[in-house]
């Protein structure tokens, strides 16, 4: 399945890239797979991804879980969390 990848904020910043299309192998059906299986290219992608680090991700716009299904066509987003005041 081939899905949108979209980096916010510092995640862009750390990666280098604001988007990207991948195809995703079959093994990969969730937000958090396909977390996992960007951090196994290694390097700034497994730092700006790691596990402990606070990180929001969606999926066509909404916010989404780890356990979050994603389909072909998705948009996937990943951004930290924002504050403000």
């Amino acid at each position: 399945m081939q899905i949108e990848l979209r980096f916010f904020a510092s995640v862009r910043e750390q990666l280098g890239v604001a988007q990207e299309r991948v195809e995703l192998p079959d093994t990969v059906a969730t937000v958090g797979q396909v977390r996992q299986w960007l951090r196994e290219r290694g390097g700034v992608w497994q730092e700006a991804l790691a596990e402990g680090r606070a990180l929001r991700m969606a999926v066509n716009h909404a916010v989404a879980r780890a356990d979050t299904a994603v389909a072909d066509g998705s948009e996937v987003a990943f951004f930290p969390p924002v504050t403000g005041g």
